[in-house]
C-alpha cells in the first residue's frame, strides 16, 4: 500500500468512527475502575537495550503487571526474544558475520543458529546514514555499545519471570507476540505451535494463566484459536494487534468487533486509532474502538507510550497527561510502554 493510500484510508475511516468530541476540563477525568494494567514494552526499553534480560529484570522491579516478549525463530528452531526479523538495528552482526546478509543487505534471525546469535553484542537501537554511520534512534536512551548485552531465549525469560514471581511472591504475567508467523511459515517453521508448546511446558495452559498471546496476523490468530490450541489441549487469552491499514478495516466496521471476539479476548491497537492524532488540547477526538471492543467483551491494550522527544502527542501536555487521557478518558484497560516505572507510578497515584 502506498503511504498516500494508507493516509487517506486512515483519515477517512476514522472520521466515521469518532464517537465524541471532548472539551477538556480537569473535572472531567474520572477513573473507571482500578484494574488498569501496565505492560513493559520489550522490557524497560526506555532505560536499557530492548529485549535483554537486564531490561526484563528492571521492568519487573518497576512493578509492571505484564512483560512483553516478541518471539522469533532461529535457523535451528530455537525461540529467541527479539523484536525484528532482522539483526541490523541493534547488534554488531555486520562486523561479527560479514558476508551473511541477504540480497536486501539485511541479516535475518532465521539465517543464524542460536550459538551464532549468542556471539552478538546487543546495543541500543540505531540506524545507519548514507555513509554507514550509526545514529541512535532515541538519543537520550542508554549509550550505544556500553556494558555487555546478549541475545537470550524465550525459555530463559520465562525462567526469569517464574523465578522472580517465586522469590517476590508476585504474579507478573507474560505477553508474547508471535512475530510475523506468515514469514516463518514461508521458511517451513510453525512459530505458533513452538511458542505455545513452550508456554505449556512452563504451565501456561488455560485462560486462568496470567498470559496473553498476541499477533498482528488475523489468519494466524484464527488458526491458533481453532487448531493449535485445541491440538495442545490449551485455551489461552488471545489478542489481535491492529495498525492503521486496510487489512484491519473490517474489524472497525459495524459488527467487526463482535466477529473478532469469536477468536480474540482483546485488541492491541496503535494508540492513534483511539485518540486521533488530529486532536488538540481543547478538542479531544476519541474513536468508538474502545467502546465497541468493550461491548464485545474484549480488553483494549494500545501501544506504544513513550516519553522521548517527539513521542508525546501535541494534544497532551506531558507523558503523564497522555496516560490520563487514554486510561481515564478513552477508558483503555492497559498500556504498552517503554517507561513502565512512570506508568506504574501514575496509576498508583492517580486521583
Amino acid at each position: 500500500m502506498t503511504q498516500a493510500k494508507s493516509a487517506f484510508w486512515f483519515g477517512a475511516f476514522f472520521m466515521t468512527l469518532i464517537s465524541s468530541v471532548v472539551n477538556l476540563s480537569p473535572a472531567m477525568a474520572q477513573r473507571d475502575g482500578a484494574d488498569k494494567v501496565v505492560i513493559a514494552h520489550r522490557g524497560a526499553s526506555g532505560y536499557l537495550p530492548e529485549h535483554t534480560l537486564p531490561a526484563a529484570a528492571m521492568a519487573y522491579a518497576m512493578g509492571v503487571d505484564f512483560q512483553e516478549q516478541d518471539v522469533v525463530m532461529t535457523q535451528d528452531d530455537q525461540l529467541i526474544v527479539w523484536h525484528d526479523l532482522t539483526l541490523d538495528r541493534n547488534t554488531d552482526v555486520r562486523t561479527r558475520f560479514p558476508g551473511r546478509a541477504r540480497e536486501d543487505g539485511r541479516h535475518y534471525v532465521i539465517d543464524f543458529t542460536l550459538a551464532e546469535l549468542r556471539q552478538l553484542q546487543v546495543t541500543e537501537g540505531y540506524r545507519l546514514d548514507e555513509n554507514a554511520q550509526e545514529h541512535k534512534i532515541y538519543e537520550q536512551r542508554f549509550p550505544m555499545w556500553q556494558s555487555n548485552f546478549r541475545v537470550h531465549t524465550f525459555a530463559e525469560q520465562l525462567e526469569l519471570i517464574r523465578a522472580l514471581n517465586r522469590s517476590t511472591g508476585r504474579n507478573v504475567g507474560i505477553y508474547p507476540e508471535l512475530k510475523s508467523p506468515a514469514f516463518h511459515h514461508e521458511h517451513g517453521k510453525d512459530l505458533a505451535t513452538a511458542v505455545l508448546s513452550e508456554l505449556k511446558r512452563f504451565g501456561y495452559t488455560s485462560k486462568d494463566s496470567n498470559v496473553y498471546v498476541q499477533t498482528f496476523e488475523f489468519d494466524e490468530l484464527k488458526r491458533v484459536k481453532e487448531t493449535v490450541l485445541p491440538a495442545l489441549d490449551m485455551d489461552l487469552k488471545l489478542v489481535q494487534l491492529m495498525a492503521g491499514s486496510d487489512e484491519y478495516g473490517w474489524m472497525l466496521a459495524p459488527g467487526g468487533m463482535q466477529e473478532l471476539a469469536r477468536y480474540a479476548d482483546g485488541v492491541g491497537p496503535d494508540k492513534s486509532m483511539i485518540i486521533l492524532s488530529s486532536s488538540t488540547k481543547d478538542q479531544l477526538m476519541i474513536s468508538s474502538l474502545v467502546r465497541d471492543a468493550h461491548q464485545a467483551g474484549m480488553a483494549v491494550h494500545p501501544y506504544t507510550f513513550r516519553k522521548d522527544e517527539g513521542q508525546v502527542p501535541a494534544y497532551a501536555e506531558s507523558f503523564e497527561h497522555m496516560l490520563e487521557l487514554f486510561l481515564y478518558e478513552a477508558n483503555v484497560d492497559g498500556v504498552f510502554t517503554d517507561f513502565p516505572d512512570r506508568a506504574v507510578h501514575f496509576i498508583q497515584h492517580y486521583r
